[in-house]
């Protein structure tokens, strides 16, 4: 069995026994969400690793006067109903544990593609919840069934995730729109798994000494329990719409706040084409949509100082030419300027003008590493480094596979040839989401095996440099951005008020 699948198994099966003594309550069956408290949802991780433990048995026997071609079509066999079951799992718990099965689908570059392929189902189309429960939520939220609020209704959901179900519609003006309707004992389902966070990270402390568990462990509850508000999460989509308007190749669908309330969310509906279909596409096109989505992240965390912090396939609709439409704003960090202060001299000391002791300064400085940890400058950089390698020189730089599978590594490996300084590494709270920089974005870009000249493309969207464009989407933001751009350096929309109605 794969190692990281096995790793993901074990742990479900070390949690869910270690919570057993968890005090359970009645649930409503009728629920999407299978198992919506702390014990049942580790008990049903439990059964999971040790139905995945059985299945292991009955290989390990079969394996034993096998020949090597039948040894490898029944290790073959044995991963894909290990993601099947994990797929069904997760899929029906829905919640963070979903979330999770999501990251592995599209990070772990060392899963075998059918078992990959089985994990992606849970991007956007895990089981949906009836269509009697999407009505009623509706109703409820709405004030009437969505029979009566809109035009017309479609009850099969385009897409169903981790917290809520996508539905078309169309109102009584002809506006065709997406309707994102959450699903009914969520929010008890998140707070059970928010429960595990605590336990997971005592275990990372046990291999990170320089760790910090408790505020990062606060952060992460933080933004988890945010997603569950769709009103927040409409006054961060409009910020993102509001600012990217007449956009020639990045699209945020608008709001709608008349149908919208703290758990349904309605939107522009959006076209395109998904991840999968992109991924057939020529490498030129990828490439644009590549581009598309590293300027859409770091204009809006340089201008905006806003981050979406969800950077998954199943969170983009593509058209031809780079236009990427950016879908699911739940989980968005603000940032202070003093954040983007840290970041812009680490940049400086490690891409501009590399300078190991001052950049080791800023690491310190900024919460990455313990100050005076016995490692070398040297080494600080070789370590922390590679997360700018794409950049430090100019010309068309591959995002590969295998930079992901090193990113992922120099995060988690404390026992690789790096492990000297992870000892001594820690992950700032104010930066936790935007680690999903160095494990998603990097990875989807992968995927795409995305070529740029980042150097340049960086220069353009770093404030302090505001380099010329370099490419030719470059050149169609700039005359875009030339009309946007305040006297203060920063974008007008990025202090742009809060909607009314939507906002809290």
């Amino acid at each position: 069995m794969n190692r990281p699948l096995r790793a993901g198994l074990v742990v479900g099966l070390a949690v869910g026994a270690a919570s057993a003594w968890a005090r359970s309550r009645s649930e409503d069956d009728s629920s999407p969400v299978v198992a919506r408290t702390f014990a049942r949802r580790n008990a049903r991780l439990a059964r999971l690793g040790a139905r995945a433990g059985g299945r292991e048995a009955v290989h390990r026997a079969q394996r034993v006067f096998a020949s090597a071609e039948r040894r490898e079509e029944l290790d073959r066999s044995l991963e894909l109903r290990h993601a099947d079951d994990v797929v069904r799992e997760l899929g029906a718990m829905k919640g963070a544990l979903m979330k999770l099965g999501q990251m592995v689908s599209y990070l772990d570059e060392g899963l075998p593609e059918a078992v990959r392929h089985a994990l992606a189902q849970l991007q956007h189309d895990a089981p949906p919840m009836s269509v009697e429960l999407a009505s009623d939520m509706v109703r409820r939220e709405l004030g009437a069934t969505p029979e009566v609020v809109f035009a017309s209704w479609d009850p099969e959901p385009i897409a169903a995730a981790s917290i809520g179900q996508v539905h078309r519609a169309v109102t009584h003006d002809g506006q065709a729109v997406a309707v994102k309707v959450q699903y009914p004992g969520i929010a008890d389902a998140i707070e059970s798994d928010l429960g595990n966070v605590g336990l997971l990270f005592k275990g990372i402390g046990l291999s990170y000494p320089g760790f910090e568990p408790g505020p990062l462990v606060d952060e992460l509850r933080a933004r988890l329990r945010e997603e569950l508000d769709y009103r927040l999460e409409a006054e961060r989509q409009q910020r993102f719409a509001d600012y990217y308007t007449d956009h020639p190749f990045i699209h945020v669908p608008c709001v709608l706040p008349e149908f919208s309330s703290g758990r349904v969310l309605t939107t522009e509906l959006a076209d395109g084409v998904r991840f999968a279909e992109l991924e057939r596409w020529s490498q030129e096109q990828r490439n644009l949509a590549g581009e598309a989505i590293f300027r859409f992240v770091f204009r809006s965390f340089y201008r905006l100082r806003l981050f979406n912090g969800d950077p998954h396939p199943g969170n983009y609709l593509f058209r031809p030419d780079g236009r990427v439409t950016f879908l699911d704003f739940g989980l968005v960090k603000e940032f202070l300027p003093s954040d983007i202060d840290h970041i812009r001299r680490l940049i400086e000391t490690v891409v501009l003008d590399p300078d190991p002791v001052e950049f080791r300064r800023a690491m310190e400085d900024a919460g990455f590493l313990r100050p005076g940890a016995p490692v070398s400058d040297a080494d600080v950089t070789e370590y922390f480094g590679h997360f700018y390698a794409h950049m430090r020189e100019r010309g068309p730089h591959p995002i590969t596979s295998e930079f992901a599978s090193e990113v992922v590594r120099r995060f988690f490996d404390v026992n690789g040839p790096y492990g000297s300084v992870m000892k001594y590494a820690n992950v700032p709270p104010a930066f936790v989401v935007v680690q999903r920089v160095n494990l998603g974005l990097f990875a989807v870009l992968a995927a795409l095996d995305a070529t740029a000249d980042w150097r340049s493309i960086g220069e353009e969207l770093w404030p302090w440099v505001a380099g010329p464009p370099s490419t030719p989407l470059g050149r169609l933001e700039a005359v875009w951005l030339s009309n946007r751009e305040s006297p203060t350096g920063l974008d007008a929309s990025a202090e742009s008020p809060r909607i009314d109605g939507v906002g809290r």
